[in-house]
């Protein structure tokens, strides 16, 4: 049997966006290994192709009817909330011991691009809880941590990743939130910034300085439970995009844990740090181009039906070339991110990658949804339209866990090694 065989093709109506989307679904990957070849990146598994379809099922759905609403009110519909927890997408690589889902890595980058073709916002609530806060406790946290939280953060609440702070951005380890030696506790004291989830999260992994003396290397994880006396979670920023998303600061002010509560190892915070945020940038990567995406889908439909000088103003050649250009920049940015995931997934490594695709996925995004706007003409500047949604909700991309140019840097540091 050809490899072409090994296909076939299906037809799906998107009534969404009143187009035709055609995909190629694998009757097995295991075709390409049993012939000694590797399976395309855009290959899937059945679990992947059922996560996918699924996904985007529920997208267009639940969450699809109440996007400018949460947008509008900066907070997000608890039956949206409700939704994700119910059909696991809040615990996509718990193991089911812990009653999460147990997926792959690549299948949870599919349900975030899924879900960003929709709502950008709620893509960032369950990246973020799954590729920070549930892989972080999966792969470090103790057993008694992992019964204790992991079937909640997969079944009831959201979780929070707490690094950033009002002078530690880029410079991450910068930080001066200190957990201080009393007794058998610490005390934790200091603020933290910029922090997704927050406003729903139940259990937040904390970064804070055990040692100052130690410099970074005193960084140590804590679990802080929201109700903890002397943990405040503060102001909602009120921001440009992702608005249904919470972005809160949080006081503590000598909140009282148990040294139970570390995550791991003392002193390995700024190790599970930089490591964590290596696997939650192929994440952002496939936010972006689920959103770049979703653009399109809304986008391309109307340079069919608009008619301008007598025929559809897709039918200029220089709007075809306009369109061919991005679309085979988002493919190239798709298969990155892909290429990232399954790395990541072979336990290879992934550092360059991973760098590379969010810088670029979060590049052409930006692209992608701008010549959207500009196809629309007048109505894509209104928001009759969900194109300046997209516009708005995808700059986030380029700064977010890790800046653009922090990506450079980290892409510079690998070329630089591979020709040492």
């Amino acid at each position: 049997m050809s490899l072409g065989r090994s296909f076939r093709l299906f037809s799906k109506v998107c009534k969404d966006v009143g187009r035709v989307e055609v995909r190629a679904l694998s009757c097995s990957r295991a075709h390409y290994c049993e012939a000694g070849l590797p399976p395309p990146l855009t290959q899937f598994t059945d679990e992947e192709v059922m996560m996918k379809e699924s996904v985007a099922k529920l997208a267009n759905e639940v969450i699809a009817p109440l996007v400018r609403k949460m947008d509008d009110e900066h907070k997000f519909d608890p039956k949206v909330v409700e939704a994700l927890f119910e059909n696991g997408l809040m615990g996509l690589e718990v193991p089911t011991e812990y009653e999460g889902t147990g997926t792959g890595f690549l299948a949870s980058m599919l349900v975030v691009e899924e879900l960003a073709k929709v709502d950008p916002s709620v893509s960032a609530l369950v990246d973020i809880h799954n590729t920070l806060v549930n892989a972080l406790l999966i792969k470090v946290g103790s057993e008694e941590q992992k019964k204790k939280y992991l079937p909640l953060l997969s079944r009831k609440y959201p979780g929070s990743f707490c690094l950033s702070e009002p002078s530690s951005g880029s410079d991450a380890f910068a930080l001066k939130t200190v957990a201080k030696k009393d007794g058998s506790d610490y005390l934790i004291t200091g603020s933290k910034m910029w922090i997704s989830n927050s406003d729903l999260a139940g259990v937040f992994l904390v970064f804070a300085n055990a040692n100052p003396a130690a410099g970074y290397k005193g960084i140590t994880c804590f679990a802080v439970e929201r109700d903890a006396p002397g943990f405040e979670v503060g102001k909602k920023e009120t921001k440009l995009g992702i608005r249904a998303s919470g972005t809160c600061t949080l006081h503590f002010d000598n909140v009282r844990v148990p040294e139970s509560a570390i995550v791991g190892e003392y002193g390995h915070g700024y190790k599970y740090a930089a490591g964590f945020l290596n696997e939650g940038r192929i994440g952002i990567g496939a936010q972006m181009i689920g959103t770049a995406q979703g653009a399109l889908n809304n986008t391309i439909p109307y340079t069919l039906e608009r008619k301008q000088f007598g025929q559809d103003i897709f039918s200029f050649q220089s709007m075809q070339h306009q369109i061919a250009a991005v679309v085979t920049q988002l493919e190239a940015a798709r298969l990155m991110v892909y290429n990232a995931a399954r790395l990541r997934e072979a336990g290879q490594p992934f550092l360059k990658e991973a760098a590379m695709a969010k810088y670029y996925a979060s590049e052409v995004a930006q692209l992608v949804t701008v010549k959207c706007i500009d196809w629309m003409g007048g109505v894509g500047f209104t928001q009759d339209y969900p194109q300046e949604k997209f516009y708005r909700d995808v700059k986030i991309g380029a700064i977010y866990e890790g800046t653009t140019n922090m990506q450079l840097s980290t892409i510079a540091k690998a070329i630089r090694k591979e020709y040492s």
